[in-house]
């Protein structure tokens, strides 16, 4: 084996200080911290974390058509500040991703803005015009490098063009995303259904909304015997049905953001437009059972459901501001909130936002086994830092942890075996 191009010294990995050699591209091997190497160039980790690169599965690009929301560019600047190395993007663009071209148009664009990463996976529209009346051409869509097809925020209420449109893609070799909600139940809602609501005055959407949708595509995943992937779970009755499918071995997986393990719905007081997201917060004990879900493996992995918006879009009412946070600059500092409440685990953080990610949508990962992708951050936990528009790398500045002190800071980013940024550690 010819020697490393690069050596990581001085890192944390399962609990031991290592180095970490890359060639071409490629781990290498982890090594002792102070093994020689005559060859490469050399990176002190200054105590850090070695983490895998992260794989977020549900982000938002908004380009084309909403660029004035967040481009390509400035997305993938926040992932490779954020820590991820692969994302995928959802099709609610304009013109919606339902041919090949704007897939083509948003790799090319990626690969122009990033040419060493952010890996860039475009998920394709399940229906024409996300409209849930005919499929797209999905098998154009897969041969121009789609990673899995979604309705995105348009739910297919139709089972039958939903049952053919899973079959399709399974056919093609992908997963179908499902936003579960039932239209009708949540139409015109701005927060979930419950005691806030109704002291704030506003119209909820109820967990059923939600949990009919979910049941629904349990039932059809087991007729079928065929993947279906629930987005974005919030809440206990959704994932007592997960869990009810996995014991009956249906081929089900599920995911659910940061935000869903943090905040209430209590968030809304104020109507805090900064907090209305879709599906929506829900109570404390929906928090307990999606904390639990995601210990357990009941929730496969961790998405951030990234949504960056404009200023003046959220400076409305609350029932006429947009639904969505922007979550790709502080999903891990969040989630590593959720480590030092002994909720998760290093190893939990692994699995849910890289190994299973990359299983469930058969992506490159690393596992730090030679030969494996050199994808992976070093990551301060001691430093603390400030949220704000400023210390946002995306167009979109939509948090509720604006003015917060957030644990965590990524301070360097390798795709591939290519360095694109390094900060001192502090």
């Amino acid at each position: 084996m010819p020697g490393p191009d690069l050596v990581v010294r001085n890192v944390l990995f399962r609990d031991e200080l290592v180095s970490l050699w890359v060639g071409e591209g490629k781990v290498q091997r982890l090594a002792l911290p102070d093994e020689p190497s005559s060859d490469g160039a050399e990176l002190d980790g200054g105590g850090g974390l070695l983490l895998p690169g992260l794989i977020d599965a549900h982000v938002h690009l908004r380009e084309p058509g909403f660029e004035y929301k967040e481009d390509i560019a400035s997305g993938l600047e926040a992932a490779v500040r954020g820590g991820f190395s692969a994302v995928l993007a959802m099709a609610n663009t304009s013109p919606v991703n339902d041919t090949a071209a704007v897939t083509d148009f948003m790799r090319n664009k990626a690969i122009q803005t990033h040419p060493h990463g952010p890996r860039l996976h475009p998920v394709g529209a399940l229906t024409k015009s996300l409209a849930g009346q005919e499929l797209a051409p999905l098998a154009e869509l897969a041969e121009a490098g789609c990673a899995a097809f979604s309705n995105d925020g348009m739910p297919v209420a139709n089972p039958d063009i939903f049952r053919r449109a899973v079959e399709y893609a399974s056919d093609l070799g992908l997963v179908v995303i499902d936003h579960c909600e039932d239209p009708a139940l949540a139409e015109g809602a701005s927060m979930n259904e419950g005691r806030v609501s109704g002291l704030l005055g506003l119209k909820g959407q109820p967990v059923v909304a939600e949990s009919l949708q979910v049941a629904r595509d349990i039932l059809l995943a087991e007729y079928l015997d065929l993947p279906i992937h629930l987005a974005h779970i919030s809440c206990r009755q959704s994932v007592e049905l997960i869990a009810w499918a996995k014991s009956r071995g249906v081929r089900v997986t599920a995911e659910t953001c940061p935000h869903y393990l943090l905040w209430t719905e209590e968030m809304m007081q104020g109507y805090n437009t900064l907090a209305k997201v879709n599906p929506p917060l829900r109570t404390s004990d929906d928090v307990q059972a999606m904390r639990q879900a995601v210990r357990e493996g009941v929730i496969d992995i961790l998405v951030t459901d990234h949504a960056p918006h404009a200023d003046h879009e959220k400076e409305t009412p609350l029932d006429e501001a947009p639904n969505g946070i922007s979550g790709l600059d502080t999903a891990l500092s969040l989630c590593w909130t959720l480590v030092r409440e002994r909720v998760l685990s290093v190893q939990d953080l692994c699995r849910l936002w890289s190994q299973r990610p990359a299983e469930i949508f058969s992506l490159p990962v690393n596992r730090f086994s030679s030969g494996d992708p050199a994808d992976f951050i070093l990551f301060n936990p001691d430093q603390e830092w400030t949220v704000s528009p400023q210390t946002l790398f995306s167009r979109g500045k939509n948090t509720p942890c604006l003015g917060q002190v957030l644990p965590g800071r990524v301070r360097a980013h390798c795709i591939s075996g290519k360095i694109l940024f390094q900060d001192a550690f502090e």
